[in-house]
């Protein structure tokens, strides 16, 4: 039965006006897989609801409606908190829930918690699927919960809003938003993610409000014929689409907040033939490079990046010494390829033979981030100053003799036609006085150049001896047998196997401490793998001694996880009495070091940082091939790398070490203070251990203040258990006092209030209560709304 079931509900999906109930019955189902036909259509076909796969990856789905007469099957509405969806996941209609979609293992992912006893859904000919009662009044509806797009007959209220996507192909949570405000305005503006908190300024306003509130805007609406207005409180309709555009009935139609920030409304012909897909009838604002122009965010692109403008289109561009943070991400951060700090020197000046030069740059500037002004000031004068001060990135010199110094990371660079000034940009360069190089193209030329000076200082015959020469090396070379790595048939791991003596000579005979824990100690190393030398090497010292298949299973089992949030396992020693691992190096540190040392870190790095750390936490838990629990969460098991992402390290070596080699508190594995309270009761222990552990972090990551200190000069009240604390502080609405007055933290009241909850909640000593990793992101994301916390007992506060 179930099969006839299944296909009921299918035919339902893509027929359902062909009966008079035009109804999708409760309790029918929809599974993701790539051997079933995804489609599902509306009455007319024109669109499409179901899962459909991710580019370049037949495990992942996005639960999602499209347009599906189309070729390129264009998305409009998707469900963001469960994305991506692993395959074998079951959509279900349920009465209680409305949707629910559940993983594999029957883990909850999403419920659109439709309020009401849900009899029946329907899909419609405008692309919106209803939730109904028995009496066909929506209890729910797509239409109502817009992602980035919206259709004709679509309306945006007071109170939605569109988000972008991050990028072209990535459907998580971007930086920009477009929503009616209180004021009357259609208006879109960017926000930190992951706080979610707006920035200073809206680069594009509808310019509806009014001092009479009758003539203010209360709603967008697209309408049937494709035109886009703002309504006002009145009645009244402002149209801010351009009025001649190609007809509605032959035409498909949408809206889209696209993914670099630009508001388009895109047609498509219904009879494509030899279309060239969406086309753009308006777009906003004119040109985004200028119009987001605040004091706070990193503009139009991503930090230290020029924006220019194309097609109405932003287009970013990292400047000469810089690459992209993520290669992925075309208009992201770009990060300099060369060491940017300071010297030990005095007032932070550099000495007149440091390793930098300036550039001078043309038709490209950065307006903000001016933090000292020369005046008046020669041209040398600026260059020499910018050059021998430490905090300087780019200094611009103006022709009225003044010199403006800026420090990095460089904000809303755009393309800027300016002849009265010159912009100075700052570069590391090599002893040779040149400008930077990736160390691999830098080696690349300096052998090209010792070729070149040999051939022409030399004889014919000692060239010919030479050329010889160098093709029986790279002969050889060519020809040379790489290590082995270890790989398991089921695995996509790629492990390299090291002797010990390679590590030996790595280290300089594990000279270098990097830092020691429950599992070892860590070492410096050099090794050449891809685009960098410097590895840690982590020397096990409690391992299993006689289990060689046990260790290479485990290590295969980290070796599969690729998540950015976790420090990657490059390869292992397994030789005799000796087990180590080689991991990628990571060169900012621990997150205790950033956390607590002498200068507070910035509230937004901070929370950046915090749902770092529970995405790589949702990865292990949920979406690895093999579930990993942690064990031991803790800021010195959280890494830093150059661009400050939070990365997770020692997962999955809990395994690796004998039961009561791994408990460092009596019978219990982890650290004081982050431990759950279940590892000292006589039940199972589950991915909950970590949760727990995370929300200790990440009430430490809030405060800056460790969670057990016995030398704090208490304040009046203060608790030496920072749980505690915590909770005193929420429950007394006195969350100024948790962060010691931190401004930048207070002007984020909501997101401050938002990620001390998700911390209350993940301490729960119920450990049904608290949330899944999972559910903790999208929660700090602002998501999903987060409730009330309960109070955390007492026993959970002193573990």
């Amino acid at each position: 039965m179930a099969p006839f079931s299944s296909s009921i509900f299918l035919l339902l999906l893509v027929f359902p006006h062909l009966i008079c109930s035009q109804n999708i019955p409760v309790g029918t189902s929809l599974t993701a897989a790539s051997n079933s036909d995804p489609w599902r259509s509306s009455p007319a076909g024109d669109f499409a609801l179901g899962f459909q796969q991710l580019q370049g990856n037949d495990s992942l789905y996005i639960l999602s409606i499209w347009f599906d007469k189309i070729p390129d099957k264009t998305i409009f509405w998707f469900e963001r908190s469960s994305y991506p969806v692993p395959r074998g996941s079951t959509l279900r209609l349920d009465a209680a829930g409305g949707l629910v979609l559940n993983d594999p293992q029957g883990r909850l992912l999403y419920n659109s918690n439709a309020t009401g006893q849900v009899d029946h859904a329907t899909f419609n000919d405008t692309g919106n699927l209803a939730l109904r009662r028995n009496d066909s009044s929506i209890l729910w509806e797509s239409f109502k919960h817009p992602t980035d797009t919206i259709l004709p007959t679509q309306t945006i209220e007071l109170g939605d809003t569109l988000v972008s996507r991050k990028s072209e192909a990535n459907f998580s949570m971007g930086r920009f938003y477009a929503a009616v405000n209180g004021g009357g305005n259609f208006v879109f503006n960017t926000k930190s993610v992951p706080s979610n908190s707006g920035y200073d300024d809206e680069y594009y306003s509808s310019s509806t409000s009014s001092l009479n509130a009758s003539e203010a805007g209360i709603r967008v609406v697209f309408s049937s014929e494709a035109l886009i207005s703002v309504v006002k409180r009145n009645g009244r309709e402002q149209v801010i689409s351009p009025r001649s555009i190609p007809s509605s009935s032959g035409n498909y139609y949408r809206a889209t907040l696209d993914w670099d920030g630009v508001f388009a409304q895109y047609y498509h012909p219904k009879s494509f033939g030899n279309s060239p897909g969406w086309q753009v009838v308006g777009s906003w604002p004119n040109n985004i490079c200028f119009n987001i122009d605040g004091d706070r965010g990193s503009g139009a692109c991503g930090y230290n990046s020029v924006c220019r403008i194309e097609n109405r289109r932003p287009v970013c561009t990292c400047p000469p010494g810089y690459s992209l943070a993520d290669a992925l991400d075309r208009n992201g951060d770009c990060k300099p390829d060369f060491p940017h700090i300071c010297s030990s020197g005095v007032n932070g000046t550099l000495p007149r033979d440091n390793e930098y030069t300036l550039e001078i740059i043309s038709d490209a500037g950065w307006p903000k981030n001016d933090y000292q002004l020369i005046q008046p000031c020669s041209e040398e004068q600026c260059r020499n100053s910018c050059l021998n001060d430490c905090f300087c990135g780019v200094a611009v010199y103006r022709s009225n003799s003044s010199c403006w110094k800026k420090r990095l990371p460089l904000s809303n660079g755009r393309v800027d036609s300016d002849r009265s000034s010159k912009v100075f940009l700052k570069l590391g360069k090599n002893k040779d006085n040149t400008p930077s190089l990736n160390p691999r193209l830098r080696r690349d030329r300096q052998t090209l150049n010792v070729v070149i000076s040999v051939l022409l200082g030399s004889s014919a015959f000692i060239n010919f001896l030479f050329i010889t020469a160098t093709c029986l090396l790279l002969f050889l070379l060519k020809n040379k047998k790489p290590l082995n790595p270890v790989r398991d048939p089921s695995s996509s791991s790629n492990l390299r196997c090291f002797t010990y003596k390679e590590l030996e000579r790595a280290t300089d005979g594990f000279k270098e401490e990097l830092g020691r824990g429950s599992f070892g100690i860590v070492y410096r190393g050099e090794i050449p793998i891809g685009s960098q030398n410097i590895v840690a090497v982590k020397k096990l010292d409690r391992m299993f001694q006689d289990s060689e298949k046990e260790f290479k299973t485990e290590v295969n089992v980290i070796g599969r996880t690729h998540h950015k949030n976790l420090v990657s396992l490059v390869g292992f020693c397994e030789e005799g009495p000796h087990r180590l691992l080689v991991y990628e190096y990571m060169s900012n540190g621990t997150l205790a070091g950033f956390l607590f040392g002498h200068l507070r870190p910035s509230w937004i790095l901070r929370t950046k940082i915090a749902v770092g750390i529970a995405k790589g936490l949702a990865y292990l838990h949920e979406e690895c091939s093999t579930q990993i629990i942690h064990c031991d969460i803790k800021p010195h098991n959280i890494l830093l790398d150059e661009c400050n992402i939070a990365r997770i390290s020692d997962f999955g070596l809990a395994k690796l070490l004998t039961m009561d080699q791994s408990k460092t508190l009596t019978g219990i594995r982890g650290t004081k203070g982050y431990v759950a309270p279940e590892w000292f009761r006589n039940t199972q222990i589950s991915v909950k251990v970590d949760v727990y552990s995370f929300g200790v972090v990440l009430l430490e990551i809030i405060s800056c203040r460790r969670v057990i200190r016995d030398d704090l000069e208490f304040g009046d009240g203060e608790n030496p258990i920072l749980t505690d604390w915590a909770w005193d502080c929420y429950a007394d609405r006195k969350l100024d006092a948790l962060v010691k007055n931190d401004e930048e933290a207070l002007s984020d009241g909501e997101a401050l209030e938002r990620f001390v909850m998700v911390g209350l909640w993940c301490i729960q000593e119920d450990v049904s209560l608290r949330p899944t990793m999972k559910k903790a992101c999208l929660m700090l994301e602002g998501v999903i709304q987060v409730p009330e916390p309960a109070n955390p007992s007492a026993f959970s506060s002193v573990v």
